[in-house]
């Protein structure tokens, strides 16, 4: 099981110091960290296809925000079942805590909440 992180801006000039901080308390390997400049409009992001490559079910995926993944909700969803049930990796959301989906006290809590939250927020958008 490893931790695996990341990291979206829109263009070369953003900075992405800002969500390597808020992954600083994780301890994450810089070689585990995947970095894309480019928009969130579709996940044909070259940084993005090597992660999937290398998630492994027990893996963890952290993201700071649920826009740094996409912008498109539909797609996002596509992409949560991928890593959750696919390929069996969790996710963690650092500015929504409900977008977690570790278990918790050997229960699916988690991952239903996050599954959810997830639909919710596909409907509103």
């Amino acid at each position: 099981m490893a931790d695996y992180a990341y990291i979206r801006v829109s263009s070369k000039d953003q900075n992405i110091d800002r969500q390597l901080s808020a992954l600083e308390p994780f301890n994450i390997r810089r070689g585990n960290i995947f970095i894309d400049y480019q928009s969130g409009k579709d996940f044909d992001r070259p940084g993005y296809r090597k992660l999937i490559k290398r998630l492994k079910a027990g893996d963890l995926l952290i993201i700071k925000s649920i826009d740094r993944l996409g912008r498109n909700y539909d797609e996002i969803l596509v992409q949560w079942q991928l890593i959750t049930k696919e390929i069996g990796a969790d996710i963690l959301v650092l500015d929504m805590e409900l977008l977690d989906t570790r278990q918790r006290d050997g229960s699916l809590t988690g991952t239903l909440i996050a599954d959810l939250v997830l639909q919710i927020l596909a409907y509103v958008a």
